[in-house]
This record gives structure tokens, C-alpha cells and sequence, in this order.
């Protein structure tokens, strides 16, 4: 069976999981496999081990000072992205066929993005998180990577017995959604979707920003009841340390209102998808930071951007390699709830396009 490399939020039994982290670094070994572990086993799949990651996910470079930072292969100059960072590398590094991730603000398609593979955040509720870590959350997924569509669907099979067969495209259009993005990303977009052969029109989402910002707030909140223990051990780098005491800070109202804007933005998102079956925009909206200029990722949370707002409405996405210059570009589908197979169905016809261009 396939070659799977697991990151390490996701348990093994027998083995700890330590997310990354030196504060974990006693962890007794997981007494069962998640869910997704048993699933690709039945599946056949060999599991290699598990990955390298932003420290407890909390992060968007991949950067990681106690466990050492995975070298993006195909772009050595650029952070490899995170949380799942070491998951994109073995898959774009040919050292597994498929890599599992999660993806809480963008931490399976940033990584994706940043190391030209496949990343895929399913539909929220949608694959069992039952051994993932964190145990508590409103906005994690477990999704995974692959160099191919046929090798990401068939991970999809393995780790949702729910995946079905692959609805047919004709018919579908693209909803092109507007937003700020370097102007040779969204050109490479555009021109993706051009050549896809799929219909097109344009598509003004007003509670896009809200929503990144309301993503932010959650996440804060959620971390910081999962892992803010860990601050007073001493033993949590000093990037994400900052980050979590940062966290600490926010509030009942603050997340109250948050919620607020995901019912705004989940409503909004819902219709335009009424209309368009797939939105698409980049994963990513301007080039990774380059290792060398990445060390305070507390300023690099921004890197998210795009891909955030799409965890607080639980909408499945993923990140598609687009050819690329001198830094990696991402092309990002969205689609309903649900609708993964359709996503991915569409995913595949529009790297077929790329792949004869």
C-alpha cells in the first residue's frame, strides 16, 4: 500500500506524541491509534512515522528551533510552511506517497502551498479527529497531502469511509473570488481557471476579512485552553510562547462576537456557493518569507490570509500546485458543505489542465 507519514498530533499507539514541543517531550506513549491510523492501516497503507511540525501547531512558517525546521526541497530559500510542515516535505521530498496533516487556520494547505504538493482540509466533522490532538475544537481538520490528485483521493478513501465515488464536472462553475493578492499569484490563478474549461464569474465575499480576524480570535481561545498549561513549564520555544500568552488575553466577549461573524460569514460563503458550486482564489497571497527573514513567525501570522476564514465556516478546501518562478503559487477551491468528492473531482479535472500546459 501507499508510503504515510503521520504528524505528530496525531496519535500511534505505542509511540508519543509530542507535537513538536520539548514540553511534551515526557509524554507517555499513546495507548490506541487514532481513528485515521487504524483506517489506513485496513487500507493497507505502510506507516512510515511521524512528522516534524510547528510547535503545537501553533505557527504558519514551520519553523521549529527544538526539533529543527524540515528544508523545503523544492524551494530550499523559503520556510516550508506550517503547522504540518514536516508532512508537505516528505510528500514533496518523495519520502511518502501521502502525509497526514491538520489544518486549523491554514496548517495543511499553507504547508502545501509553500512546498508545491496537494493539501486538502476537508469538511468540518467530516473525518474522525478522535486521537488528534488538540482533544477540544470548533475549527481543526485532518486532511492530507500528495504530489497527485489520485494519490490524495485515494488517502481520502482511507481515512473517511464516507468518501464516495466522484461526482461528474460538467456543468460546474467557478466562482473567482475577489481579494487582495500579489499581482503574478493572481494572475497564475486566473489563467489556471481560464484554461480549466469550466464557466466563470466573479464572486465579492464583504465578510472575508471579518472572518479572518474572527478566525483568529477562536483559534487564540482554543489553543490556549488546550496548551496554555505549558507556558510555566519553561519548556515551550519562545515564539509560540509569546503567541499563547498573547492568547491568554482574549475573552468570552471577544470570542461571542466571533461567533457572531462565523454565522455572517458561513451564510455568505453558503450563497455564493448556491451560485457557483466551487469558489477559487490562491491559497496564499503573496510568497512564503524565506527562512532567513522568518524567525519572529508572530508577525507572519498573516501568511494566512486566505486560507483561515475557510476553517471558521468549515467549508472544505484545498490547495493546488500552480507552475511557479522563483517562489511557489497556489491556486485554493472551496466548495459546500459536504462536497468534498465534488471538490476533489474539480481539483483533479483542473490539474489534469495544468499538467498538459
Amino acid at each position: 500500500g501507499p508510503r504515510v507519514a503521520i504528524k505528530d498530533t496525531i496519535d500511534i499507539a505505542g509511540v508519543p506524541t509530542k507535537a513538536g514541543s520539548r514540553a511534551l517531550d515526557d509524554a507517555a506513549p499513546a495507548a490506541a491509534n487514532a481513528v485515521v491510523v487504524d483506517g489506513l492501516l485496513a487500507a493497507v497503507a505502510v506507516i512510515l512515522g511521524k512528522t516534524n511540525m510547528h510547535e503545537l501547531a501553533f505557527g504558519t512558517t514551520g519553523l521549529n528551533a527544538w526539533t529543527g525546521t524540515p528544508l523545503n526541497v523544492r524551494y530550499p530559500d523559503y520556510v516550508p510552511g506550517g503547522s504540518s510542515s514536516g508532512s508537505a516535505v516528505a510528500v514533496a521530498a518523495g519520502l511518502a506517497d501521502v502525509a497526514l496533516g491538520t489544518d486549523t487556520g491554514g496548517s495543511v494547505r499553507i504547508p502545501a502551498a509553500c512546498c508545491g504538493v496537494f493539501g486538502f482540509k476537508p469538511t468540518f466533522g467530516r473525518v474522525s479527529r478522535d486521537g488528534v490532538m488538540p482533544a477540544h475544537t470548533s475549527l481543526d481538520c485532518v486532511g492530507p497531502f500528495a504530489d497527485d490528485m489520485d494519490a490524495l483521493i485515494g488517502c481520502m478513501r482511507a481515512i473517511d469511509p464516507s468518501f464516495g465515488e466522484l461526482p461528474e464536472t460538467a456543468g460546474v462553475a467557478i466562482g473567482l473570488v475577489e481579494g487582495a493578492a500579489r499581482a503574478e499569484i493572481r494572475a497564475a490563478v486566473e489563467a489556471a481557471i481560464a484554461a480549466s474549461g469550466f464557466a466563470t464569474g466573479r464572486v465579492g465575499l464583504s465578510e472575508f476579512v471579518p472572518a479572518y480576524d474572527a478566525g483568529l480570535v477562536v483559534i487564540n481561545a482554543e489553543t490556549w485552553a488546550a496548551c496554555g498549561d505549558l507556558v510555566a513549564t519553561g519548556l515551550v520555544g519562545e515564539d509560540v510562547a509569546r503567541r499563547l500568552l498573547a492568547a491568554s488575553k482574549t475573552t468570552a466577549d471577544d470570542v461571542q462576537a466571533a461567533e457572531q461573524v462565523r454565522a455572517a460569514f458561513t451564510a455568505q460563503v453558503d450563497a455564493a456557493l448556491r451560485e457557483f458550486p466551487v469558489l477559487a482564489l490562491p491559497t496564499m497571497a503573496d510568497a512564503p518569507p524565506r527562512v532567513a527573514e522568518a524567525a519572529d513567525t508572530s508577525k507572519l501570522v498573516g501568511m494566512t490570509s486566505l486560507v483561515r476564514p475557510f476553517n471558521l465556516s468549515g467549508h472544505p478546501a484545498i490547495a493546488i500546485p500552480l507552475p511557479a518562478g522563483d517562489f511557489p503559487m497556489s491556486l485554493q477551491l472551496v466548495a459546500a458543505k459536504g462536497q468534498d468528492e465534488l471538490l476533489c473531482a474539480v481539483a483533479r479535472q483542473i490539474a489534469g489542465r495544468l499538467n498538459q500546459h
